[in-house]
């Protein structure tokens, strides 16, 4: 049996009867508070953020990082203060938790329970969670943080750049901590952490792999699995599949921003319609609301487009995204190149991956003219290193041992039969940071060096003393 723990503000799940899986559902707050924070998120970095100092960009996002915490504390509270939900799930006797840490206290439920933890995520900024709390190694000299826009071939700047980010958000992610530090403590009767609770997840399903991502290390218990969602595309609705023939030699082009953007302006609108009329290709455009004045015959307007079954289509020739993980997958799965127009968190950097690996041109959304999107989807069409490059990502993602699904599947059920996997979490995480980096090791040696050294000087100090007295004695004589 499977239950989906769902709080009743949720932008993204609408629990139904229909599901092979049950439902819980516990208060938090409205939902119109969470979306007033994920549109002021999304604006600050469609919008903002381009004309902002650093200084200030740390600023914004650091207080809206606490507004978040802040909105996390409601969610815990509606959650494991409610005694009706928590022996409810005490009584149905679960054998593991399965949770993404965007969403904090699960590490206080599965305690609760009694009953190991299993992550599942994509990243963290400047890989946060995995580096200090799930003790993964990071080193800034060739591991870019996550959001820095930078490959694993760095120069010196870049490198210098990277550490300091990493070093700014470790100072950012504990200072907003802090209210999470003091929750987990109260919760538990006794001082606690938010990142020494999660460092007790028993195995960390990372939502990339080698494809996507770039070579680092990594632990026993961190386990790989992007690409998790993707499959064989199935038979499109006949309106559609009709409209796709219409396309002949030329094929289509699929185009979605992702189901959250719906406040694109009237003046971007028309300017991307404008382009997209003058591509030989059948455009399948994801829009909500208004349709452009510019719309042009080959291209249509869907509030919802089959995203995967288009994309395994014989007939797509190029992926026009935003730059989420997802969609970033279905396209590597089909061998699909793209068109990068990211908006804001993770999506520029995730662009940047696939611009490195020759499957992606990347657009800016606040300075793209028409005839920039227009030479970007005919490079990659017409430039045959970016079809072949995005085959070579997709024999890549289908050469494994097993599917990332039934990787991920055998992993939680790994974690059910053993009653956890404490055994692959390394000993780090009982390590103080000056254990960790054997700093307590190198004074020990330091000081043997000062005082072999003091020891040294101070023999040789006697001798000469005793050699110049020895003359002194003699010339007196």
């Amino acid at each position: 049996m499977v239950t989906v723990l769902v709080q009743n503000a949720s932008l993204y799940m609408e629990p139904t009867e229909e599901a092979r899986f049950s439902y819980i559902l516990f208060n938090v707050s409205s939902t119109l508070e969470m979306r007033h924070l994920f549109e002021e998120w999304m604006y600050f970095h469609m919008y903002e953020i381009d004309d902002m100092s650093y200084m200030q960009i740390y600023w914004k996002g650091y207080h809206l990082m606490k507004r978040g915490i802040k909105l996390s504390i409601k969610f815990c509270n509606g959650l494991l203060r409610s005694e009706t939900v928590m022996r409810k799930l005490r009584e149905l006797k679960y054998d593991v938790m399965l949770a993404d840490p965007i969403y904090p206290c699960s590490e206080l439920v599965a305690e609760d329970l009694g009953i190991p933890l299993v992550y599942s995520l994509h990243f963290s900024i400047a890989h946060t969670w995995e580096r200090l709390c799930g003790q993964m190694p990071a080193p800034p000299s060739f591991v870019p943080g996550a959001m820095v826009k930078l490959t694993d071939e760095m120069s010196f700047t870049e490198r210098l750049w990277n550490f300091l980010f990493y070093a700014s958000q470790d100072m950012m992610a504990y200072g907003y901590w802090q209210d999470m530090d003091a929750y987990y403590s109260e919760i538990r009767g006794k001082p606690s952490t938010y990142c020494e609770m999660m460092g007790k997840a028993d195995i960390w399903l990372i939502r990339t792999y080698w494809d996507f991502d770039y070579p680092r290390p990594f632990l026993p218990n961190f386990k790989f699995v992007g690409g998790i969602h993707c499959k064989p595309a199935k038979a499109l609705p006949a309106d559609m599949e009709e409209f796709v023939q219409s396309s002949g030699d030329y094929g289509i082009v699929v185009f979605t921003l992702g189901s959250m953007i719906k406040n694109l302006t009237t003046e971007k609108a028309n300017m991307i319609a404008s382009a997209l009329g003058q591509i030989p290709q059948n455009v399948l455009w994801s829009l909500s609301g208004q349709k452009p004045e510019t719309l042009a015959p080959n291209t249509r307007v869907y509030d919802w487009i089959p995203q995967n079954d288009l994309l395994g289509h014989p007939k797509t020739r190029a992926f026009i995204t935003h730059g989420g993980t997802n969609g970033i997958y279905e396209a590597i799965y089909h061998g699909v190149p793209m068109v990068g127009i990211p908006l804001f968190a993770d999506q520029p950097d995730n662009m940047v991956h696939m611009k490195t690996k020759g499957a992606a041109v990347i657009m800016d959304f606040n300075t793209m003219k028409t005839q920039d999107l227009v030479d970007g989807l005919n490079t990659v069409i017409n430039e045959p290193s970016y079809k072949e490059n995005a085959m070579r990502l997709s024999r890549i993602h289908h050469d494994r041992p097993m599917s990332p699904k039934d990787e991920a599947v055998f992993w939680v059920e790994f974690t059910m039969r053993n009653k956890g996997a404490k055994y692959l979490r390394v000993q780090a995480h009982d390590l103080t940071w000056y254990q960790y980096h054997s700093l307590d090791v190198s004074a020990l040696l330091l000081a043997c060096v000062l005082l072999i050294f003091v020891f040294v000087r101070s023999c040789l100090f006697c001798v000469q003393r005793g050699w110049y007295e020895s003359k002194s004695k003699q010339k007196t004589e």
